[in-house]
């Protein structure tokens, strides 16, 4: 039977599992704020069906539980994290305070991590810098699976990008999607769990259409909208990896897997102030525009799903498969796995 578990008892269950398998209290919390969250915003896939993969890839080294990531200032407006081969929730956090300050007195700033590992929901970062009054672009890239238009060898990553665009007295709008049709992880749980995907979310070997996910997995995701999906995938390679001086993802070590070392990865963060660009009322003009969706029949602001989610999941929690939360009390409970 699924298990019922309140926000905060996925915070404590995914921090506590995080350290038995040795990962430092300030990295554990760093994770599992970021798991909770994606949990209240019924986005599971990566929130505590993903936490194995957290678990497993501390154990055998390919990221460090322990890292402490360092940050330094590039430029007025530009900051370098070097995640030490870490987390990259932890590394954000390190420069977080810094990017917010210097894009309200600069206008707009931009963080770069470099030797990261994956970031998870990258819409929770928008979100964060959102909340905190600016818009937000975040841009990650990940192990390869999305091979270049017209190629059949997985080349790019999935290459997410997110927007968070503060309102007055509204939750943030909220854009976060990939440049593939889905998310890797999505084939590899439907390959796990023995069921046929839609013939839009992967290419076989030789490049074909295919409902197997097993048959996907062998060859490589498919881009979101044909060609335009691989260009999305290119401009957010450029971004969060050419800049930072990080691994491309034809380079990095596979996130589906123990093999190899840490993927040095990396993600690029933007924050704006709106109010220093001479856009007079931005706040106002916003609303205008979210009216003019909103007086059509049927539209939804993206992000609002989210938040609808995020309102239920306090009030009665979230539902837990019995057999993953099984296992999260197993890593949890057995602090000799570290």
């Amino acid at each position: 039977m699924p298990v019922t578990l309140s926000l905060q008892e996925v915070y404590e269950l995914s921090r506590a599992a995080l350290m038995a398998c040795g990962a430092s209290e300030a990295n554990a919390a760093s994770v599992a704020r970021s798991i909770r969250e994606a949990e209240a915003e019924g986005i599971c896939n990566v929130g505590l069906a993903y936490l194995p993969y957290y678990c497993e890839h501390v154990l055998c080294g390919k990221v460090d539980g322990q890292a402490q990531p360092e940050l330094k200032q590039t430029a007025p407006a530009a900051l370098l994290v070097d995640a030490k081969h870490g987390f990259a929730h932890a590394a954000y956090e390190a420069g977080e305070a810094a990017l917010l300050s210097l894009a309200r007195s600069q206008g707009l700033a931009a963080m770069g991590l470099a030797n990261s590992y994956a970031s998870g929901v990258i819409g929770y970062f928008a979100d964060r810098i959102a909340r905190q009054g600016l818009i937000g672009l975040v841009f990650t890239n990940a192990s390869a699976s999305i091979a270049p238009w017209g190629g059949t060898k997985p080349l790019f990553g999935t290459n997410p990008l997110a927007l968070g665009v503060p309102r007055a007295d509204a939750p943030p709008i909220v854009v976060d999607q990939s440049s593939s049709t889905t998310a890797r992880v999505n084939v590899v749980q439907a390959a796990e769990r023995g069921v046929s995907i839609p013939d839009t979310w992967a290419l076989d070997a030789d490049g074909r259409p295919t409902t197997d996910p097993n048959e996907g997995l062998k060859g490589s995701i498919a881009p979101l909208g044909g060609y335009k999906g691989a260009g999305l995938a290119l401009l957010v390679e450029v971004l969060a990896a050419g800049l930072v001086g990080a691994n491309w993802s034809f380079q990095a070590s596979s996130l589906g897997d123990n093999e190899g070392g840490p993927p040095n990865i990396g993600q690029l963060f933007i924050a704006i102030d709106s109010g220093l660009f001479g856009a007079a009322g931005f706040g106002d003009r916003l609303e205008t525009l979210v009216a003019a969706i909103h007086a059509q029949d049927g539209t939804r602001l993206p992000g609002d799903g989210r938040h609808r989610a995020r309102r239920k999941a306090e009030a009665e929690g979230v539902s837990l498969d019995e057999t993953l939360h099984a296992r999260m009390m197993d890593y949890a409970e057995r602090a000799a796995l570290a």
